[in-house]
């Protein structure tokens, strides 16, 4: 994986080593006290604090086999989001939502996750 230390080059870092379930790339992007928040009401929902735990909310995430589509990377000045369509399958439920994955950047490395979601209810269904 290459070091791009810019907002944009971070995020592309980000969303490659979630498609490809690369759990150590995930870590090294972070800092240490990260922390990652989602809504709703779920097995995934509220705040992971550490990058330990927003390693392992990535995993309980893409355990579930969801299609990470990258729609854009989107930068300020110091910050960067993630634009995304994510979807799944399962026998009993769907998951199709559209997703701004917000992240503060200090010192070269993502500090915070907010994720913004198109269908919190469906994301209360499917995660469960």
């Amino acid at each position: 994986m290459t070091t791009d230390s810019t907002p944009y080059g971070l995020g592309k870092q980000f969303h490659a080593a979630l498609v490809a379930r690369d759990w150590e790339a995930i870590r090294s992007l972070l800092q240490p006290d990260a922390t990652w928040t989602l809504p709703g009401d779920n097995t995934i929902s509220g705040t992971a604090v550490g990058a330990d735990e927003v390693v392992e909310r990535a995993k309980k995430i893409a355990g579930y086999g969801l299609n990470f589509e990258l729609l854009h990377v989107l930068v300020s000045r110091e910050n960067m989001a993630l634009s995304l369509h994510n979807t799944a399958r399962r026998e009993d439920a769907v998951l199709d939502e559209y997703l701004s994955t917000v992240c503060r950047l200090r010192d070269g490395k993502i500090a915070s996750i907010e994720t913004y979601l198109s269908d919190v209810p469906g994301m209360n269904a499917f995660f469960v």
